[in-house]
C-alpha cells in the first residue's frame, strides 16, 4: 500500500475507535475531523484515488459527517448510543477498512523492476492504415486494415528528466478483465502505475542505428501487456515496435477516440474447423508484421514525424509475442525472411509453420503447466492445449534449418509471460517470487536476441543457470544448427 492509504487506513481506525469508545468531547471531534479531511485530500494529491480502497472512502465519509453533526449539533449525554450498539457498529466499520486494506494489498500500486540497460525509454504512438488490405474482420466491406502501434526507443539518460514518466495504460484492464473473466473496474487503478518510459524525448544518437524488436500480443490483450520485457530491450539499445491487432486485441483506440474491441471466435463443432480458422486468423495477424516492417522501412528513408530518419537497422530485425501473439511470431518468420529471429512466448503453430519449419533463428518457451499436458496420462489438460499442438511444435522443430531453442518453464502459468505477476502477485506468482518471474522472461529474450541480432555469444542460452533453476532446456528440440 500507499503512504497516504496507510496514512488514511490509521486515521480511519482511530476516528472509529475515538467515536466508539472515546469521550464525548467537541475537540476530539474536530480532531478526528480534521485529521479525515487532511489525509484524504492529501491522498487524493500525492496518489489518486483508487477502487480497491472505495470501504475506506465510505467509512471516512460516513465518519465525517458524524462528527459534523455532532459538532454543530451536539447530542444530549441521555441518548448516547449503547455500548453494545457502538461496539457492533465499529467492528463492521473495521471489517470493511480490512476487506479495502486487502483488496489494495491483493491489487497493488506495484513499481516496475529498473531496466538494466544504460538507455532511458521514449516512446511514441503511431495510426497506421494498409489501403492494399480490406478488413476482412469488419461489417463493412470497404473498411481498410487499420493498426495502432507504439515505438519505444532509445533516449539519453539526461533527457528524461525533462518529460514526465507514462503510466500503463487503463486499456490494460480492459485486457485482464477480458483474459481473467472478471471486472476491468478491479484493475483500473493501472493508469497509476508508473513505468520508465516517457514521451516526446529525442532519440539517442550514441549509436547511428538500431536493430529493431517487433511485439505482439495475445488474443483479448494489448501491446502494453509486457512493457517491462520491452523496457528491458530498449534500454539495451533496441527499438521495440508493439502492434495492437484489431479484432484480436482486447481494445484498439484510435486517433480519433473510436474503439474496436475484441470479437470472439464462433463456436467450432470440431478440432479441425477451429485449427483452420487460426490459420486464417494467424494469417492476417503476419500481415500486419509485414505491413508494418514495410511501413517501417519508408520511415526509415523519410519519417514525416522526424524521429526514425536512418535510426532503424533493418538487416537486423527480430519479433517476439506471447499466445497469439507468439503463433503470430512464428507465422511471420515463415512467411517473411526480412525478420531475422524470434521468440514465441507458448504461441500455437498454426498456417505455414507448422508444415515448413523456420530458416531464422527461432526460441520456444513453454510453462511448466502446459508441458504437463503432451503426457498421454495426463486426463486434465492446459487451458491453450490443443489436439495439434504437440505435433505441430515437434514439426516445427524438427524441419527448421537454423538453432533452436525449446525451454520449459517450471511454476509459471500461461499468463506468467506477462507483467501479470506484478499486477497481483497474490493472485497471479503464487510459487514464485514476482519480480524473479519477471526476471525469467526478459532476461532470456534479451539474450536470445543479443546473441542472434547483435552476434553477442550468450552464456544464459548455453544450458542451465543457476540463476534461474526453474527453466529447463529440452535436449531433443534444443539444437545448434548452424
Amino acid at each position: 500500500m500507499r503512504l497516504f492509504e496507510v496514512l488514511l487506513v490509521v486515521v480511519t481506525l482511530g476516528a472509529v475507535g475515538g467515536l466508539a469508545f472515546g469521550p464525548r468531547n467537541k475537540k476530539l471531534y474536530m480532531g478526528c475531523l480534521g485529521g479525515i479531511i487532511i489525509i484524504t485530500s492529501l491522498h487524493e494529491i500525492m496518489d489518486h484515488f483508487r477502487i480497491q480502497m472505495i470501504l475506506v472512502y465510505l467509512v471516512a465519509a460516513v465518519l465525517a459527517i458524524v462528527f459534523l453533526v455532532r459538532i454543530l449539533w451536539p447530542t444530549p449525554k441521555d441518548r448516547a448510543v449503547p455500548v453494545w450498539l457502538r461496539s457492533i457498529l465499529s467492528v463492521l466499520a473495521a471489517a470493511m477498512v480490512g476487506a479495502s486494506v486487502y483488496a489494495s494489498v491483493l491489487l497493488p500500486v506495484f513499481t516496475m523492476p529498473s531496466p538494466t540497460g544504460e538507455y532511458a525509454i521514449g516512446t511514441e504512438s503511431r495510426h497506421l492504415i494498409d489501403h492494399a488490405r480490406a478488413e476482412s474482420l469488419s461489417e463493412d466491406h470497404n473498411e481498410k486494415r487499420e493498426l495502432m502501434i507504439n515505438i519505444w526507443y532509445p533516449v539519453d539518460p539526461d533527457q528524461v528528466e525533462k518529460h514526465d514518466v507514462e503510466h500503463y495504460p487503463s486499456d490494460l484492464g480492459e485486457a485482464i478483465s477480458l483474459v481473467f473473466g472478471v471486472s476491468k473496474q478491479l484493475f483500473s487503478h493501472a493508469d497509476l502505475i508508473p513505468t520508465h518510459i516517457v514521451r516526446g524525448a529525442a532519440m539517442s544518437s550514441a549509436e547511428a542505428e538500431y536493430p529493431v524488436i517487433f511485439f505482439s500480443p495475445g488474443v483479448r490483450s494489448t501491446r502494453f501487456q509486457s512493457l517491462t520485457a520491452i523496457e528491458e530491450l530498449v534500454s539495451h539499445g533496441y527499438i521495440v515496435v508493439g502492434m495492437d491487432h484489431p479484432y484480436t486485441s482486447a481494445k484498439v483506440t484510435f486517433p480519433d477516440n473510436q474503439s474496436i474491441y475484441y470479437v470472439p471466435g464462433k463456436d467450432y463443432d470440431t478440432s479441425a474447423a477451429l485449427y483452420e480458422s487460426n490459420v486464417e486468423g494467424i494469417s492476417i495477424r503476419a500481415k500486419d508484421s509485414s505491413f508494418v516492417l514495410d511501413t517501417l522501412t519508408v520511415w526509415n528513408a523519410q519519417d514525416p514525424e522526424g524521429l526514425l530518419d536512418g535510426k532503424l537497422d533493418l538487416e537486423r530485425v527480430g519479433i517476439f509475442g506471447h499466445s497469439y501473439g507468439g503463433a503470430t511470431t512464428a507465422e511471420t518468420l515463415a512467411k517473411d525472411p526480412r525478420f531475422r529471429a524470434g521468440v514465441s512466448l507458448e504461441g500455437g503453430f498454426w498456417g505455414k509453420v507448422a508444415h515448413s519449419g523456420l530458416e531464422q533463428p527461432f526460441m520456444y518457451m513453454m510453462t511448466g503447466e502446459t508441458a504437463k499436458s503432451f503426457d498421454p496420462k495426463q486426463t486434465k489438460k492446459g487451458k491453450v492445449f490443443y489436439e495439434e499442438f504437440l505435433p505441430d511444435l515437434q514439426s516445427v522443430m524438427s524441419k527448421s534449418t537454423s538453432d533452436t531453442y525449446y525451454l520449459i518453464v517450471d511454476h509459471f502459468f500461461h499468463q506468467s509471460f506477462t507483467d501479470i505477476a506484478l499486477i497481483s502477485p497474490k493472485l497471479f506468482a503464487k510459487e514464485i517470487d514476482p519480480v524473479h518471474n519477471i526476471e525469467i522472461t526478459r532476461s532470456y529474450v534479451r539474450a536470445f536476441f543479443d546473441q542472434y541480432l547483435k552476434g553477442e555469444q550468450q552464456l544464459l542460452l548455453e544450458g542451465p543457470s543457476q540463476s534461474f533453476p526453474e527453466v529447463k532446456f529440452d535436449p531433443v528440440y534444443t539444437q545448434r544448427k548452424r
